[in-house]
């Protein structure tokens, strides 16, 4: 499953990294839009496969962040 960017923003960290197994809703990235941090939760259980941004890259509404599986 992909967790896309909910908006258009910074990425300003990801908190996993490929290999982690994650369960739904844990925190696996933070996004700064409109002068706002927004956490991105991981949208079931699975286990990283592939990260797809960077802290400090620019995200639009719906942009792929990373995939879980």
């Amino acid at each position: 499953m992909d967790v896309l960017a909910p908006m258009v923003g910074k990425v300003v960290s990801v908190d996993v990294k490929v290999g982690d197994q994650v369960k739904a809703n844990d925190e696996v990235a933070t996004l700064e839009a409109m002068k706002m941090y927004i956490s991105i939760y991981a949208p079931g259980d699975g286990t990283v496969k592939e990260i797809k941004v960077r802290a400090g890259d620019a995200v639009t509404n719906e942009t792929v962040i990373m995939t879980i599986e």
